[in-house]
C-alpha cells in the first residue's frame, strides 16, 4: 500500500528561473515553427513532422536531452525541465514523437540499467539523430516472443497501436521468454519487420500496427519490468494535456472578448463566464495534478504510481472539457475543419485513453491507496 500523504518538498513544485526561461524559449520558437498551417502542412508528409525543426528542438535548445544523464550526452537535469517542454509542445500541438523517444524510450532505457544499451542508444536520442518507441508495454502476456538462435535473438509476434510504429529508428520491445517478459531493443529491417500505420482519430501522433517476423532483437536489462517507463509516459502526457488546455482557454477567452452580440463582446454574459471559470478552476488542478507527478518522476519517488495515476484521471478530464468549450463557445467557427479547435478536439479524445481510460486510473488509485469498492446496499 502506498502513504497517502506526499512526501515531496513542496518547494520542488514550483517553477524556478531557469525554467520559466525554457518556457519563455519554447514557447517564442514553437509560436514560429508549430502554428496550426505548420502543423496541416506537415500532417501530409511522409514523418507526419518537420524533420529539420526536430533537430533544431534538438541541437539549438536541446530538449531530448534534458532528462538524460551527461554521461550519455544530455544536458544531465530532471524530468521536471522535460515537463516544461512536454507543456509547450502540447500547447502548439507539436506532432513531432518527443512522446515516444524521448519519454518513454528513453526512460525504458534508463530504468533497464543497461549500461551498453544506454551508451549505444542514448546519445543519438539527446542529439535527435534517433527516433524511438517501444511496443508490449501493456498488463498482461506480450503479443510477441523472442527466440533464441544461433544468430542471436529474434521476434516473432505483433504489436498493435505502437506510437510512431512506422517511422521509429529503434522499438524496444517487451517480449515472452522462458523467464518470463523480457526487454528487447529492435531497429527494424523491412524484410523481418512489416509496419502498417493506421488511420487513427488524431493525426498529428501516429501508430501503427508492427509485426515482427524473426526481427533480429538486443537483449537490454535483466528485467521486463516497464511499470516506470509507462508512469513517465503518463506524467508526460499530463504535461502535454495542461498545454493542451492552456492554449483553449487562452483562445476562447480572446474569442469572447472580441466576438460582440448584442452590442456588448459574448464574453461579459454570466453563463459564458462561469463556463470559462469552470474551464480555469480545472485548468489549476490539472497543473498542480501534472506538477505533482512530473516531481515524482523527477525524483524517482515511490509515490508516482499514485501521482502518475491521479495526474492523468484530472488531466484527461480537465483537456476534454477545454477542447469541448473551445469548439462550443466559438460559435459556428468551431465546427469548421479551417478551424483549429478540432485539432485540439481529436488530441484530447485520444489522450484519455493513451495509457489508460480516467476510470481505469481511478481503480488502479484505490488498489494502490488500498481501498476496495464499497459494497452495494
Amino acid at each position: 500500500m502506498h502513504r497517502r500523504h506526499p512526501e515531496i518538498d513542496p518547494q520542488l513544485l514550483s517553477e524556478t528561473e531557469e525554467q520559466r526561461e525554457l518556457r519563455t524559449v519554447l514557447r517564442d520558437f514553437f509560436t514560429e515553427t508549430s502554428g496550426p498551417e505548420d502543423v496541416r502542412k506537415h500532417l501530409a508528409t511522409r514523418r507526419g513532422y518537420d524533420e529539420v525543426v526536430w533537430a533544431r528542438l534538438a541541437g539549438e535548445i536541446g530538449v531530448h536531452g534534458l532528462a538524460i544523464p551527461e554521461e550519455y550526452g544530455g544536458s544531465g537535469f530532471t524530468f521536471a525541465e522535460l515537463a516544461v517542454a512536454l507543456e509547450e509542445s502540447g500547447r502548439a500541438l507539436y506532432c513531432a514523437p518527443l512522446l515516444p523517444t524521448v519519454v518513454l524510450a528513453a526512460h525504458a532505457l534508463l530504468a533497464a540499467g543497461d549500461r551498453q544499451a544506454c551508451e549505444r542508444y542514448l546519445p543519438r536520442i539527446a542529439d535527435g539523430t534517433l527516433t524511438a518507441t517501444v511496443a508490449g508495454f501493456h498488463d498482461g502476456e506480450p503479443g510477441v516472443g523472442a527466440e533464441p538462435t544461433g544468430a542471436g535473438t529474434v521476434l516473432r509476434g505483433a504489436v498493435d497501436f505502437v506510437l510512431d510504429g512506422a517511422g521509429a529508428d529503434l522499438i524496444l520491445v517487451r517480449a515472452r521468454t522462458a523467464e518470463g517478459p523480457r526487454l528487447f531493443a529492435c531497429e527494424p529491417a523491412p524484410e523481418t519487420c512489416v509496419r502498417t500505420p493506421h488511420r487513427v482519430l488524431d493525426e498529428t501522433r501516429r501508430q501503427a500496427r508492427v509485426e515482427f517476423h524473426g526481427a533480429q532483437a538486443t537483449h537490454v536489462g535483466e528485467s521486463g519490468e516497464v511499470a516506470a517507463a509507462l508512469d513517465a509516459g503518463r506524467a508526460a502526457l499530463a504535461a502535454e494535456q495542461v498545454g493542451g488546455s492552456g492554449h483553449a482557454l487562452d483562445a476562447t477567452v480572446a474569442f469572447v472578448a472580441q466576438r460582440h452580440q448584442f452590442g456588448r463582446p459574448i464574453g461579459s454574459f454570466q453563463a459564458v463566464k462561469h463556463r470559462l471559470a469552470d474551464v480555469l478552476v480545472a485548468l489549476e488542478a490539472a497543473r498542480s495534478a501534472a506538477t505533482y507527478a512530473s516531481a515524482c518522476t523527477a525524483l524517482g519517488s515511490p509515490q508516482l504510481p499514485v501521482a502518475a495515476s491521479a495526474a492523468a484521471a484530472v488531466c484527461s478530464e480537465t483537456f476534454r472539457l477545454a477542447t469541448a468549450e473551445y469548439v462550443q463557445l466559438h460559435g459556428g467557427i468551431g465546427f469548421t475543419w479551417e478551424h483549429p479547435a478540432h485539432l485540439y478536439v481529436r488530441r484530447a479524445r485520444s489522450s484519455e485513453v493513451l495509457f489508460g481510460t480516467a476510470e481505469q486510473h481511478r481503480a488502479r488509485l484505490a488498489e494502490l491507496v488500498g481501498l476496495t469498492p464499497r459494497s452495494a446496499a
